[in-house]
Formats: C-alpha cells, structure tokens, sequence
C-alpha cells in the first residue's frame, strides 16, 4: 500500500460525492434528471470578458506574471474595492489566487497555528473545516437555527470566543444557506469581535453582487475602525461574472498577511493563469460587466423568489426565503422515519438519495454543511427545471410511508 500522510485521516470526502456521481451515471444513461445540485450560474460568462481573454493570447500573453498578478489587475481590484466597498486597500494590499477556494487555503496555512481556534457559523460552506484541519486549526462551530434564519446571534459570538480563538469565518450571503446578514446585524458582530483584539475575521464575500428584496450589503471590514487590519477579504469572478472555470479569486487585507499570501503562492501555484489576467481586469473595469451581474442578479432574485414559494407549499417542509446567492436550502425533517422502496429515510444524505433514486431530482444534503436535516437546491437553473423538479419532490413526499 502506498504511505500516504498521516493529515490525509484529519479530512472527510465529501459525503455528497456518492449522490452526485449517482446523477451523472443517470444523465448518461439517458435519464431524465433534475439536477439541483449546481453551485455555479446557469450564464455563460460575458462576451467582452472572453474577447479580453482571446485578445491577450492574440499578444502572446502567455509567459510568467508577478505572483500576485499583473500590476493592472492589482489595480483594478484595488479600486473595485475602494469604489463599491468603502475599503481603502492599495495594490500592495491585493493578492490573487486560483478561485476564492485557493484563496481561503493560503490564507489558513498563513494565519493558523496549531491549536488555534477557528469559529464557523453553520450553515457553512463545506470546505471551511476541512481547510481548518489541515492548516493545524480546531473548528469550532456556532449553529445558525433556522428559526432566526440560520443567522448568528452576537450573544452566541461572545460565547464562543475563547483566548483561543483566532479567526472568524463570515459568509454573508451564505452558500448553502441563502441567508445574508442585514448591515445592523453584521454591525453587532463587529462590535463583539472589536473587544477581542486576538480575533480576526476572514470575510467570504463572493455572493455580494446577489442580493434581493432592497437588501444593503456591506464589507464587513467598514464597520469598526479597528477591523480593516484585522480583516481578511476574500472575493471572486465566479459568481458575480458566471466565471467558475477560470479561476479567479482575490483577497483585500493588511500587507503583512498579503506578503505572506504572496510568499505562500510563490511556492504553489506562482500566480493564477496569465491571459485570464487582463480579462479579469475588463471585468471588474468595464461597465458592461456591472450591467451583465446586475441582469444575473434579477434572473436569480425571480427565480429565488418562486423556488421559495413552491417550497413552502409542499406539505411539512419549512425554508428560510433566500436572501442572497442561489440557494435555497428547505428543512426535509418531518419525513425522517418514513420509507420508500424498502429504503428508510433517516437524514439529509438517505433523503437526497432516495429522491434521486425514485423522482429522478438530484439535491445536496446538508450533512457536510452542519445540518443534517436540510439540503441544498440551486436555482441556478430554468424556472421550467424549477416547476419540474419540485412537481417531482412533491410527488415523491406523497409516496413516502
């Protein structure tokens, strides 16, 4: 047997694997599936940013750039931050990495000591503990109840904190939740996490361009002084400009932790691709890219919006209406113990399972997200998909006995 690392124990595979392998293998053998399981928009990524892209290749962009990336995205960046976030980074203070997934890593393996604490609202986004883990930390998770919208409270963060505790993670709004934090809200935790100077927060605001119903959002670094040099900002042109596959994350920070990113980079991947570079740039700089998110936006906020209401209308299923990105994330308890096909229902993944087996609707369980009695659905699909797949779970809820 091959020797493996002993931190390959400290990780889980994802437990959502077995389903979504389960729905591919269905789709290819020609069967109609009803896939809610898409963590990416449904839009093709603007035409002007690929025609920036191909442009670059045209002149032979295509050979190493400096490890945070090229001065002009740092640039560009920098004033995306200043302009629409109130956050008075300059370029030094930028860095990039492959994706706000790579980003988040680096910047875990470059704060987190062993032993240290790392507290993590739940519902969470499923790579945070294990990012934790094999950066040496502790999770430490404070649950969301659905009951006030799966939204900490700041009694519940005093609580938690302890002279351990080293980060704060935020996702506002929140994959899977679809939850995001109104400014008051956001501004009681600054207030809590500001009297604990050991403390600082990494802000996951990769879902700031969607949000609905006139909600305000805000970075979380603007709401106390102290909190722009003890505040990590990660961001990414995955959702805002429909750009998953290109890989493009950044983080807004204190130089000291930016250097060290940046150290860390140099030793992994040097820099993020070189031709995507100038295309991330147009994006953030040219005004067809604002217009092209804000399209996205109202798509999503319709279609979030009537996901939600089909939801509540199937017999004992309760959902928090979606407040931002594009999740809705309903509470499919009352059906733990019933049966179906000889198979028991008794949480989130035998559920998604079940569905997928008998209803053809592909879901993700919420186990790995700290609820095991919730899953996810996108509505990052078609309001027909819509219509179809939640007629289907409608009907599959009926058979259970």
């Amino acid at each position: 047997m091959f020797p493996l690392a002993q931190r390959m124990q400290l990780i889980s595979e994802s437990i959502t694997l077995a389903v979504s392998a389960k729905a591919n293998a269905m789709k290819k053998a020609g069967i109609d599936v009803v896939g809610f399981g898409a963590g990416e928009p449904d839009f093709d990524t603007p035409a002007f940013i690929k025609e920036a892209a191909k442009a670059a290749l045209d002149k032979g962009q295509t050979k190493y750039t400096p490890t945070p990336c090229l001065p002009e995205l740092k640039e560009a960046i920098a004033r995306k931050f200043n302009a629409e976030n109130g956050l008075p980074y300059k370029p030094e203070q930028i860095t990039t990495g492959a994706g706000g997934k790579h980003c988040l890593y680096m910047a875990f393996m470059a704060v987190l000591n062993p032993g240290d604490e790392v507290l993590i609202p739940s519902p969470y986004w499923v790579s945070y503990p294990e990012q934790v883990k094999l950066a040496g930390g502790i999770v430490r998770v404070i649950r969301g109840e659905e009951s006030n919208g799966f939204k900490i409270t700041p009694q519940q963060l005093e609580s938690a904190i302890t002279p351990k505790s080293r980060v704060l993670v935020l996702n506002s709004p929140n994959n899977p939740g679809g939850h995001a934090y109104a400014p008051p809200e956001l501004q009681a935790l600054a207030d809590v996490v500001a009297r604990h100077p050991q403390l600082i927060v990494f802000s996951d605001e990769i879902y700031e361009k969607l949000i609905y119903d006139g909600l305000k959002f805000v970075s979380f670094a603007t709401l106390h002084p102290d909190l722009l040099e003890r505040t990590l900002t990660f961001n990414c042109h995955s959702k805002s400009f429909a750009m998953t596959g290109w890989r493009m994350g950044y983080i807004g920070g204190p130089k000291g932790a930016i250097d060290a990113i940046n150290k860390l980079q140099s030793q992994m991947t040097s820099h993020v691709t070189s031709f995507i570079q100038p295309a991330a740039a147009a994006a953030l700089t040219d005004p067809r890219g604002a217009a092209s998110t804000e399209q996205m936006r109202k798509q999503f906020e319709k279609r979030g919006e009537h996901m939600w209401e089909r939801l509540c209308d199937l017999l004992q299923i309760t959902c928090v209406r979606p407040q931002g990105a594009f999740y809705a994330f309903p509470n499919v308890s009352a059906y733990f113990g019933k049966s179906i096909g000889g198979a028991k229902i008794t949480d989130a993944i035998s559920f998604a399972s079940a569905l997928l087996e008998h209803s053809h609707v592909a879901v993700v369980p919420g186990n790995d997200s700290g609820f095991d009695t919730h899953v996810r659905l996108s509505f990052a699909t078609s309001m027909e998909q819509i219509d179809k797949g939640i007629d289907r779970i409608g009907q599959f809820l009926q058979k259970l006995g």
